[in-house]
């Protein structure tokens, strides 16, 4: 990482672990990690709320070590006291960010709950909380892959923010006019809350194969071929990151 890498404000984002081996590694992974003096920390939620407990003893876990937690919170399938118990929760806690979403539904999960969009989530916390949280929402450059078109997709993060939304996270992109554009378009609709980009480090071929298929609509022909070329090689693959993951860094 450079020398200017240390003037931007970063957080990271982890999975819960699912094992005491992968607990006891994360602890040595964000031991490391704050030495670049993160803003905070979040940590993912599962489809459903699957990982709700591992979610929230590791972030538990990073506010015992002196660091600012965010939980993600998603809310399908949920119903309004379910919510409203965790929130409790994470107050009593000492959690004051949240980053809000939809979420997914496990498979096989029919549509269920009180809440249905992630902007409904977002006026209940303010409704029952007022402003005891920081609410980060999602935000998609690239539109999301369930958007019925681009500007029925920037409507709903508009709604998101009317509701109350204090920032945004971007979903990873690998086309920077696309982020630029995205702020663009939200300015022009009177929606002017920071929009931070959203980083996927490129560490390994197996993960960074299945973005095309799985997460990026527009997703690069150069780095898939990349990605299948030096799929055998570790050392050659690393030097694929570093010349595809600035694309989202640098802007």
């Amino acid at each position: 990482m450079s020398e200017n890498a240390d003037k931007f404000p970063v957080s990271f984002e982890f999975f819960p672990p699912k094992t005491p081996e992968g607990a006891q590694k994360l602890r040595a992974v964000r031991a490391q990690l704050y030495e670049r003096k993160p803003e905070f920390c979040s940590v993912t939620y599962g489809a459903g709320g699957s990982t709700q407990e591992g979610t929230f003893n590791a972030v538990r876990e990073i506010l015992s070590e002196g660091v600012d937690a965010a939980s993600h919170f998603s809310c399908i399938g949920a119903t309004h006291d379910s919510v409203r118990e965790q929130l409790a929760l994470l107050k009593a806690m000492g959690v004051r960010r949240l980053v809000a979403l939809r979420g997914d539904l496990p498979s096989g999960y029919g549509i269920g709950g009180e809440f249905h969009f992630a902007s409904d989530l977002v006026a209940f916390i303010r409704k029952e909380t007022g402003d005891d949280f920081h609410i980060e929402v999602a935000a998609y450059p690239e539109v999301h892959p369930q958007a019925r078109s681009a500007d029925a997709d920037l409507k709903a993060y508009v709604t998101k923010v009317q509701a109350g939304a204090n920032s945004a996270i971007t979903q990873y992109f690998f086309n920077a006019d696309a982020y630029f554009r995205f702020v663009d378009d939200t300015r022009k609709l009177g929606v002017d809350i920071p929009v931070v980009p959203g980083i996927m480090p490129i560490i390994g071929p197996r993960s960074s194969c299945v973005f095309p298929t799985h997460a990026v609509p527009r997703f690069r022909a150069g780095f898939v071929c990349a990605c299948k070329a030096m799929a055998t090689t570790c050392r050659a693959f690393a030097r694929s990151g570093s010349t595809w993951s600035p694309t989202s860094a640098s802007s």
